[in-house]
């Protein structure tokens, strides 16, 4: 793929570095992402993949802006309170870089719709805020063969992680969580509070991660980091990771 002189000009930021290069800003133009949810994770991963050069999006989130939302959710303005999110994003993307394409979608994703939802994204980023939605969005991924990116904040603690449950080695989402929270009754965090900063670090870093998923294989700065879950503490603050080993019985992508 060979990009045109404005886009050459307009990523010359990225190119210049050796990590992506030519290569790599071509290779993220070519690539499709699912965000599942548009809210305080989901809205700088958009600008900032947007800003990468990711080439298209499917946007998915059956909310409507609120006057709450405007803390952290930083696509949104006044303007948009009422509104669907997904529409107000692709609105937002639509100022921000005509060349980017988008398919909106102002559905609920569950374990029906799941996989006709994110069908044809070469990466599902996650910022949804309960754990039944995630383990729906995880077990499509691995059926679908995509890689998932999961990100979750609350309070001053935020976690990002890259999975590939698909893969025979790797684990899953659900292999970090377990079964539990599939029922209805424990599928919500709780309304705790979270200080809009630390859910832009949480979102910027996803992106960050999400850059080196969609660069796997075509630059050095593609290195996945399957199953590695990145621990973000706004309090201290600091950073720690540990390794998520596959579960052989796990229902998502164990062993039929």
């Amino acid at each position: 793929m060979t990009l045109p002189p404005e886009r050459l000009e307009r990523f010359a930021r990225h190119i210049v570095l050796p990590e992506v290069g030519g290569a790599g800003q071509a290779a993220l133009a070519d690539k499709h992402v699912a965000l599942v949810g548009l809210g305080g994770i989901g809205s700088p991963v958009l600008q900032y993949l947007a800003g990468a050069g990711v080439g298209s999006f499917t946007l998915i989130d059956s909310g409507d802006v609120e006057l709450s939302n405007l803390q952290r959710q930083t696509i949104y303005t006044t303007r948009d309170i009422g509104h669907a999110k997904a529409v107000a994003a692709r609105r937002w993307l639509a100022n921000f870089d005509g060349a980017i394409s988008a398919d909106v979608r102002d559905d609920r994703i569950d374990p029906e719709n799941a996989g006709a939802l994110i069908a044809g994204a070469d990466l599902v980023l996650d910022g949804t805020d309960n754990f039944a939605t995630r383990l729906a969005v995880s077990d499509a991924c691995v059926a679908a063969g995509i890689p998932l990116l999961s990100a979750a904040v609350g309070r001053f603690q935020g976690q990002v992680g890259a999975f590939a449950g698909h893969l025979p080695e790797h684990a899953c989402y659900r292999c970090f969580v377990g079964d539990a929270f599939d029922a209805e009754d424990c599928d919500t965090c709780a309304e705790d509070g979270v200080l809009g900063a630390m859910v832009g670090w949480v979102g910027s870093f996803a992106a960050m991660q999400a850059i080196r998923v969609l660069l796997a294989g075509v630059s050095t700065l593609g290195d996945p980091q399957w199953g590695q879950l990145h621990l973000l503490d706004g309090l201290t603050p600091e950073t720690r990771s540990f390794r998520i080993a596959k579960d052989p019985e796990c229902k998502g992508c164990g062993a039929p």
